[in-house]
């Protein structure tokens, strides 16, 4: 199965509000396993940049002048995500980004059916914790000793780490089942009985047993003897 985990970064926390999105990591998975291809694209948001959003991800309305407007770069942007579903981290605010963007160019939105919110996960399993990206690379021992500033490809690549393990960490697909999941559709056979075989019972003859004591005669100076005479 086909997955991308991705973050964006932005120049605020409302698109509808007149924020826009300014960057977008994309990590590529199959069967919860990373596959080195990966996407990653700077755009020029058309606005100021605020301190604010500046000081969260240090992307300067300078650096941002010479990138391409998001509709200029739609098209490879797509051409990457495909029709996987997409993760993301409180993934209603990233998709009410990109989904923004997607319309403000005249493209069709990517359906909410889709999205996967590693949010929403970690809450159910690990209720009254805390479930920032940051708190979850903690609780997972995963090194974010590199993550100064926010980054969209970054944060991608954290995130890609912690789902895994939210899902049940690295064993997942080693099952007997693998990557099937078990419905009530789902056939369970059962293991076949152990057999349980009887004993075989060895019997030695009279002309055996005379063998083996004139053979132990013969024998001079054997170590036993010794040690029981010891």
């Amino acid at each position: 199965m086909r997955e991308i985990v991705f973050d964006t970064e932005t120049t605020g926390l409302s698109f509808s509000g007149g924020d826009r999105m300014v960057e977008i990591g994309c990590v590529e998975m199959v069967n919860r396993v990373e596959t080195g291809r990966t996407f990653h694209a700077y755009y020029h948001p058309e606005r100021d940049m605020p301190v604010e959003a500046f000081n969260v991800h240090g992307l300067s309305q300078a650096f941002l002048a010479d990138k391409p407007r998001f509709g200029e770069g739609v098209a490879d942007l797509l051409d990457f995500v495909g029709d996987a579903p997409m993760i993301a981290h409180n993934a209603s605010f990233d998709f009410s980004f990109l989904n923004g963007e997607l319309v403000k160019c005249g493209r069709p939105i990517i359906h909410l059916n889709r999205m996967i919110d590693t949010l929403q996960i970690a809450r159910s399993r690990h209720p009254g914790a805390k479930h920032s990206l940051d708190a979850l690379c903690s609780r997972f021992g995963i090194d974010r000793s590199h993550r100064v500033l926010h980054g969209a490809l970054l944060d991608a690549q954290l995130l890609a780490q912690v789902y895994v393990e939210l899902l049940g960490g690295r064993q997942i697909g080693l099952g007997l089942l693998s990557e099937r999941t078990v419905t009530a559709a789902t056939p369970v056979v059962a293991p076949a009985p152990r057999v349980v075989r009887q004993p075989r019972v060895f019997t030695v003859s009279e002309g055996d047993l005379a063998a083996h004591a004139a053979f132990m005669k013969g024998i001079k100076d054997p170590i036993w003897g010794a040690v029981a005479s010891g």
